[in-house]
């Protein structure tokens, strides 16, 4: 199973990265998690724009999905003709939600191009993945999923709070990518993000065998998130970089 970073700036796109967007690979398929502002551009430089298999949004802001707008018109456009139907799991209204974000009527909005399929906790398989997906906390309903394959895992948080559910989903993983928005002792809101800090905490009461930071906004310091994390979990942090390809 192969991870590809495709975006991780947190909120708004940065100067170095679009917004959340991950791919992950395992035997010819690809999945993405969350297709974020600006993420499309980098999908290109890693596959093709008609080789996606699947996509998993784990909530409804715009950092998250709405470059499923301009992936809309590459599958409806496209100079060979319309691409097949490919799977995009979401909370519920996400169907409505990208059509409104694209001026479309609601019905038929987007399900010509994309079969929307309602996430609830719980697992199911999407091609050679076992995926696992439980609700954090977040102003909006929003998911964090966990990926198998080949007896190997990653978990993604989504945007989350402290999360119980987050470090059952967690366990024992071999790679967990925590969103790190906050800076501890300075951002103080509840069940919205977290810091450095809180990821660690999470990952070491989760016993992941790596952690990578991720959604950390330019306004906020991603080297004291770094440390604040690693004063915290014994195991390797990485802060996530555009491009950055982890084999697992």
């Amino acid at each position: 199973m192969r991870l590809t970073i495709l975006g991780c700036a947190g909120s708004f796109p940065a100067p170095d990265s679009p917004c959340s967007c991950y791919l992950v690979e395992a035997d010819g398929y690809r999945l993405l998690l969350d297709l974020g502002t600006g993420a499309l551009g980098n999908l290109q430089q890693h596959i093709g724009l008609d080789e996606v298999d699947a996509v998993l949004l784990s909530h409804l802001h715009a950092d998250h999905c709405l470059d499923l707008c301009g992936y809309y018109v590459v599958r409806t456009y496209h100079p060979d003709g319309p691409l097949p139907r490919i799977p995009v799991y979401g909370p519920a209204g996400t169907a409505d939600r990208m059509a409104r974000a694209y001026d479309l009527p609601l019905d038929p909005g987007m399900r010509k191009v994309f079969d929307f399929r309602t996430l609830v906790p719980g697992g199911f398989e999407l091609g050679p993945f076992m995926i696992r997906a439980d609700h954090v906390n977040h102003p909006v309903e929003a998911f964090a999923f966990r990926v198998e394959y080949g007896g190997r895992s990653l978990v993604y948080s989504g945007d989350t709070g402290e999360s119980d559910a987050l470090v059952r989903l967690a366990s024992r993983a071999d790679l967990m990518l925590c969103e790190a928005s906050f800076q501890d002792g300075r951002d103080t809101a509840r069940d919205l993000h977290l810091n450095g800090r809180e990821a660690g905490e999470h990952a070491a009461r989760a016993g992941v065998g790596r952690l990578v930071l991720t959604h950390i906004p330019a306004w906020t310091d991603a080297g004291q998130n770094l440390a604040d994390a690693q004063a915290v979990y014994a195991g390797p942090v990485d802060l996530a970089r555009a491009h950055a390809v982890y084999e697992l």
